[in-house]
């Protein structure tokens, strides 16, 4: 599975995540998750007999928690395959090339970022789960990037003519805490005269300056502002991604503190240039990734300094970074929160005709109207499509979508035989990205192209002819339903 802190603390985002629409092995996390507050923390009375506990009661999800948690959950879970030898886990390396032998990849060359020392893996199958999709250029499959053109697609809400640098934003999450009476003042970040002034120059127009609590709601782009406090109970955009709520544990499990929350929000969204590209060079990456660090950093120093104050003062000083959450020495995540990464050239490609509300409204001329089925589902997913502010210029696109399913044909690419995306390089596009990006859809399309990896191995068939063997693909879908993946949604409404 690709990794980020946002997805660690946030691991979902259907309203029906609590009874259906997820794998198995997915809600095994969740629980496995509220298991070890309830085995590990000093939870109250209250706090322990809730079924549904939600560690922070963030207002984003029905399950907030800390980073650490998740990953001792998921270690547990792959220990098994590590302990017998099925597994290896190459933490610190990066794929750096890749060798290919006519329509197959033979093998993909890793380095170790600490020594710079190489490994050659060889395998029959290669599932790319990479933020940005980084082994789809060294294979040599055919990918796409950014927005394609309406005459392409025929989405309504594509763009007029084909924009490849035109991508979503990016953000470098952050986790703090709050300790009222004490300085935790940052060092003034070195751009932070640039961000504190900085107007958004997009269409339509943002409400103002970026370091602001007044933003644009990403439905109607009208402005709103949601506040900011982090005193007591909360509220604002302190309760919108919190992880901890201490109200939830014993009293002086955590003196002096009301709690932590992730910092990912409209304020540091950064959409100055693309991430992936023809020509955009890994230092051009690097160079936003450095710029959208220093956003995230001057929004902090923002908060603790300048941020209006229901008592009609100025900052919060109290507020401390917590690096010991993220596992870094800057405190900001281990890598920037990627929304859009290049996707494959699939046998079948998610349109928004297939997903969205509105156009599945006015094809049907129905109200009751579901998403379009897809005979080889692999998978579940729900979300809004929502684009954040891009590269282009473009501000939100966010429009109600329809619970889906994950068609087979999306995972598998025109040419290439053994490679198979993980994540969100899936068949998609510009548009459809933004509801098939969400952590639970990312685990089922992960699970779904694993699974199809072993199957193809077992069977001795490739992924297409699964695909398009009636047989075939109806004895992998019972092999996915055997282990827990839901393939059929049951009438619900739209996102």
């Amino acid at each position: 599975m690709a990794n980020s802190l946002r997805r660690l603390c946030r691991p979902t985002n259907t309203p029906w995540i609590e009874q259906f629409g997820a794998n198995a092995s997915y809600q095994a996390l969740r629980q496995g998750i509220r298991a070890y507050y309830r085995n590990h923390y000093p939870l109250t009375t209250e706090a322990r007999e809730i079924r549904h506990f939600n560690p922070g009661n963030g207002g984003v999800s029905r399950l907030c928690h800390e980073p650490r948690v998740a990953l001792a959950v998921l270690t547990a879970m792959l220990a098994r395959y590590a302990s017998s030898g099925r597994l290896t886990a190459l933490l610190e390396h990066e794929p750096i090339r890749a060798e290919v032998q006519g329509d197959r990849v033979r093998a993909v060359v890793v380095r170790d970022r600490r020594t710079g020392q190489e490994r050659s893996l060889v395998a029959p199958y290669f599932l790319d789960a990479t933020e940005l999709g980084d082994l789809l250029p060294m294979a040599g499959v055919e990918f796409v990037t950014g927005a394609e053109a309406q005459a392409r697609t025929g989405e309504p809400h594509a763009a007029p003519a084909a924009q490849p640098d035109n991508q979503q934003a990016i953000t470098c999450c952050f986790a703090v805490e709050y300790l009222d009476g004490q300085d935790h003042t940052i060092e003034r970040p070195a751009e932070y005269a640039f961000w504190r002034d900085f107007v958004p120059a997009l269409k339509p127009p943002w409400p103002g300056r970026l370091l602001d609590l007044t933003y644009a709601n990403p439905i109607t782009l009208k402005p709103v502002d949601r506040g900011f406090d982090p005193r007591g109970a909360g509220g604002g955009l302190w309760l919108y991604r919190r992880l901890l709520d201490p109200r939830n544990f014993q009293p002086g499990t955590y003196p002096g503190s009301t709690g932590f929350t992730l910092v990912n929000w409209p304020q540091n969204d950064y959409w100055l240039g693309p991430m992936v590209g023809a020509a955009i060079a890994a230092a051009e990456a690097e160079r936003h990734v450095a710029r959208a660090k220093q956003l995230s950093l001057s929004l902090l120093y923002w908060l603790q300094t300048e941020c209006p104050r229901p008592d009609d003062k100025a900052g919060w000083k109290g507020l401390r970074l917590r690096p010991d959450l993220v596992g870094t020495e800057d405190g900001l995540a281990k890598a920037p929160y990627i929304r859009e990464s290049r996707r494959i050239e699939a046998e079948l490609t998610v349109l928004e005709q297939h997903v969205g509300a509105e156009t599945r409204r006015k094809t049907t001329k129905t109200q009751d109207v579901q998403a379009e089925p897809f005979a080889d589902s692999v998978g579940l997913g729900s979300y809004r499509i929502d684009l954040h502010p891009s590269t282009g210029g473009d501000n939100y696109i966010d429009i109600s979508s329809l619970p889906f399913q994950i068609p087979l044909g999306a995972l598998i690419p025109r040419r290439v035989e053994n490679l198979l995306p993980a994540c969100k390089n899936l068949g998609t596009t510009h548009v459809t990205n933004g509801c098939f990006r969400l952590h639970p859809v990312e685990w089922a399309i992960g699970e779904a192209a694993g699974a199809l990896a072993a199957f193809c191995l077992e069977q001795k068939e490739s992924p297409r002819a699964v695909r398009n063997g009636p047989k075939c693909l109806a004895a992998f879908q019972a092999r996915l339903t055997a282990q827990g993946v839901e393939l059929a949604w049951p009438r619900v409404s739209p996102r």
